[in-house]
């Protein structure tokens, strides 16, 4: 049962999410957020109590129980207070996971949950598994929930739930036991978030808390679990889940005998069959048949914006990853175009750089990188790591000038390391005009 007195903190998709489910069970919570006009703030209906510029503390300290917008760190200070309190702060996620009654599949990690996520999803769809697929992705969590579910009834017919989950989520996540959880990969991101790469890793590794089996990648010992987890790992050599030379090429395999050739998977790039890896994993403790499983592998191109081809132009090979926000992720998309491209890789990145060290770069920028163009915000500290950098005011002129510079059979590929605030809404609609860009070349 939901205590009376309840708070949201945070509107936007999550927090409207929330309101839903608390007026559907006949609760109607006081409504904060810390800016003057946030996202959704008319959909609210009008009975409902709101403060909105600023956390006030008096309304923290009345509730029963706060539910708390993943955006917002429980180190902020007035959540400090109200936890001093005594008062309970959750996500939404946590709400969710109390009330769920079909297994859950947890998949976390620096870069790839979309992919992965997805994977899953499709394959338990393939397999006639009826499957909720949503949290960090697509629909909020809680709207997978029926309204007004009574304790112990199943979760809207479903049969399977597979949840992407950020580290912010599992900040407040605390009752979380997946049947199978995986972290995918650990590099640094939102370190103007937390402490440290440590502090970070530590709390993507909550995922495993309880969970029936531990996926963890054996290319990153960030991500392994503690010892007390029931575990298996995907890597590229041939333990558990990996690849083997069969039949005189690469093939996917699990616990040694082989699966199906990497040649047959549809997405691009070494980091992406790691995906695979993971998600055959994750589909196997799901009891996914492997037929469904891999009739998906076999047809799947990848999400948008994801190491996605967008066009071949004069034998260039145009690729938009601009979902790759961090350096982890370029260094991943870098080291599966390398391995597909015979000419010369041009990456175009900048942005927000997010207090992060771009540092690992610099070696790639040595071998396997002919020229970077660099723009936004923190374009300065991309430019001082190798001469072969240079710079422009925008996307435009980046695009311009790798089209000036690439020929046939090289690559031009957008995985920017960094956030798109800086001059675009979200990563997405950074992608939407480089494709734009491209495709009028």
């Amino acid at each position: 049962m939901l205590p009376e007195r309840i708070l949201i903190i945070g509107l936007g998709q999550s927090g409207l999410s929330c309101l839903r489910y608390c007026l559907a069970r006949g609760v109607h919570p006081v409504v904060m957020d810390t800016r003057a006009c946030p996202p959704g703030a008319e959909q609210l209906p009008e009975h409902i109590e709101r403060h909105f510029g600023e956390l006030k503390l008096a309304p923290m300290l009345a509730a029963e129980l706060i539910i708390v917008s993943p955006g917002l760190a429980l180190a902020t200070p007035a959540l400090q207070q109200a936890l001093a309190a005594g008062i309970e702060i959750i996500g939404d996620i946590e709400l969710f996971v109390r009330e769920c009654r079909a297994p859950i599949v947890a998949i976390t990690g620096s870069n790839g949950k979309s992919t992965v996520t997805t994977l899953v999803g499709e394959m338990a769809t393939e397999a006639g598994i009826k499957v909720g697929v949503g949290g960090n992705i697509g629909t909020p969590a809680l709207d997978l929930l029926p309204s007004g579910q009574e304790p112990g009834e199943p979760s809207a017919g479903f049969e399977l739930m597979v949840l992407e989950l950020s580290s912010f989520q599992l900040e407040t996540t605390p009752s979380l036991a997946a049947c199978a959880a995986t972290v995918l990969n650990i590099s640094e991101d939102h370190l103007d978030r937390y402490d440290s790469l440590a502090h970070y890793r530590d709390t993507k590794l909550q995922i495993y808390h309880r969970a029936g089996l531990a996926v963890y990648n054996r290319e990153d010992d960030q991500t392994r679990p503690p010892a007390a987890n029931a575990a298996v790992s995907f890597g590229f050599d041939a333990t558990d889940y990996g690849r083997i030379e069969h039949q005189g090429e690469l093939w996917l395999s699990r616990f040694g005998e082989p699966v199906m050739p990497v040649s047959a998977l549809r997405i691009l790039g070494a980091h992406n069959q790691l995906n695979a890896l993971a998600a055959m994993a994750l589909a196997d403790q799901a009891k996914i048949p492997q037929a469904a499983q891999l009739a998906v592998l076999r047809r799947f191109t990848g999400l948008a914006h994801r190491c996605q081809f967008v066009a071949e132009k004069q034998g260039v090979l145009w690729v938009n990853d601009t979902k790759a926000t961090n350096v982890g992720a370029t260094l991943a998309a870098i080291a599966g175009m390398s391995a597909t491209v015979t000419g010369r890789l041009w990456l175009i990145a900048g942005g927000q750089g997010k207090e992060q060290d771009f540092s690992p770069l610099i070696p790639l920028l040595q071998d396997a990188i002919a020229g970077m163009v660099c723009f936004g915000q923190d374009r300065h500290q991309l430019l001082a790591l190798a001469d072969n950098t240079h710079e422009v005011n925008n996307l435009e002129e980046a695009v311009a000038w790798c089209a000036l510079k690439a020929r046939a059979g090289d690559c031009v590929l957008l995985a920017p390391a960094c956030a798109s605030f800086d001059m675009y809404g979200n990563y997405q609609l950074r992608g939407e005009h480089f494709i734009t860009l491209v495709e009028a070349l």
